[in-house]
């Protein structure tokens, strides 16, 4: 085995399920710290916590070659007051436990990486932003993303490397904003949202597992970290790509007062869809990180092939 032990806080969704999956064979263990117990698969264990108080699941955190964090509620939802305390509170606590338990360890994880949010960036349609140039953008939002990142590198832990991976949409076959666009252009309603002209930050899911243990490997590197593929394509663009791929001509487009109607009825916000995040992964570019999926159209070819 590579490495001995992975810790996954919060991984019990989507990314976590990757992440074990591509690690079950090169690690000796695997640690889920869930707030609901599952029963062991293999090498993968769940530890239950609830991301609020020290417990024993801190002894697993104990000469762990990595631990990634994915806590965080969902954000696609209406951002109601108490939706907004959930939203923040889900992601603040569990990094400052974490970064508690870490800092009273005599063998703590060689690596923390904290999964937080690429859209922490302005609204931006004239130039990608980068980890070193990036302009921060405003609203309620980016305001957490500043909190969350903030709590996470305020805690000292010099044993422990860490590295914020600021993620963009994740591209996969399962689960994640794919499947949704994909029935959108099944039903023929796979237009461009709004005007088309907002960048998408995506990245394939296969990228975004190999670039955290590309992370593991290159051990100089640290701080902020943009986890998106290189070629950023506007919303438009997307869902050409998709209804192409798929083999339907035409798609209904969506204006952006009928994606504010929309928004009310299904409990979400249009600035998930609205947003231009445009951002540049330069860190992983200048330091030798290979994309597999770095074409939008590789991206789609592979996820529609399989699911077809």
């Amino acid at each position: 085995m590579t490495y001995k032990k992975i810790i996954l806080a919060g991984g019990n969704g989507y990314l976590g399920g990757l992440l074990a999956k591509h690690f079950t064979n090169l690690a000796e263990e695997i640690i889920i710290l869930a707030r609901k117990p599952q029963p062991q698969n293999g090498n993968i264990k769940t530890i239950v916590w609830d991301g609020k108080t020290e417990d024993a699941w801190i002894k697993e955190l104990d000469n762990a070659d990595l631990l990634v964090n994915l806590c965080g509620k969902n954000v696609n939802c209406r951002y109601s007051k108490k939706n907004q305390e959930e939203i923040i509170n889900s992601r603040l606590v569990p990094t400052k436990l974490l970064g508690k338990a870490i800092g009273n360890l005599v063998n703590p994880p060689k690596l923390w990486i904290n999964i937080t949010s690429a859209t922490i960036y302005r609204h931006a349609e004239d130039k990608p932003q980068d980890e070193y140039t990036g302009e921060i953008g405003y609203g309620f939002s980016i305001d957490v993303c500043k909190a969350w990142e903030a709590s996470f590198f305020e805690n000292y832990t010099p044993k422990t490397r860490k590295v914020a991976l600021r993620m963009g949409i994740v591209l996969g076959r399962s689960d994640g904003a794919f499947p949704r666009l994909l029935n959108l252009v099944k039903f023929g309603l796979g237009g461009k949202q709004g005007d088309g002209k907002q960048y998408v930050n995506w990245v394939h899911e296969q990228d975004a597992v190999h670039s955290i243990e590309w992370l593991l490997i290159n051990q100089e590197i640290k701080g902020v970290v943009n986890c998106v593929a290189p070629n950023a394509v506007t919303n438009s663009n997307l869902m050409q790509t998709i209804r192409k791929t798929y083999g339907i001509p035409f798609g209904i487009p969506t204006p952006a007062w009928l994606l504010s109607i929309g928004a009310r009825i299904i409990g979400t916000e249009t600035e998930l869809i609205l947003k231009s995040r445009w951002v540049k992964p330069a860190v992983l570019l200048e330091n030798g990180f290979e994309f597999q999926y770095g074409k939008i159209e590789e991206a789609v070819h592979d996820i529609v092939g399989l699911r077809i």
